[in-house]
């Protein structure tokens, strides 16, 4: 008997350690889901700022405020810049939550000869 009363202390200890902790375990998880979605919003808000230079930068160049070779350097810079965005992006959100990214339509079939 006396050794099975130990062992039934540590379980039951064990089981009340398991039982106490688990909030603490569930709110670190949800502090790390918080931080993540966090990021991933930044990360979002980058790469619309970044398409919309990079608009910005086609309507200078085509009014004539950038030269090609102005154009073609900084039109450079910022797709650079947008990839590495994308990247970590990529990283942080799994493909199926993915927005703006949608399969292309299945082909239309050919119309029907009217003979």
């Amino acid at each position: 008997m006396s050794v099975i009363e130990p062992i039934i202390a540590i379980v039951i200890l064990g089981l009340v350690v398991w039982f106490v902790g688990q909030p603490l375990r569930s709110r670190v998880a949800e502090q790390d889901d918080l931080r993540d979605e966090g990021r991933i919003a930044d990360l979002r808000a980058a790469r619309d700022a970044k398409y919309r230079q990079i608009r910005d930068l086609e309507m200078d160049y085509r009014t004539g405020k950038l030269s090609e070779q102005e154009w073609r350097a900084l039109d450079r810079e910022l797709r650079g810049e947008a990839v590495e965005v994308l990247h970590e992006l990529d990283q942080l959100v799994p493909p199926e939550q993915r927005e703006g990214i949608t399969p292309d339509p299945p082909a239309a079939p050919p119309a029907a000869d009217p003979r």
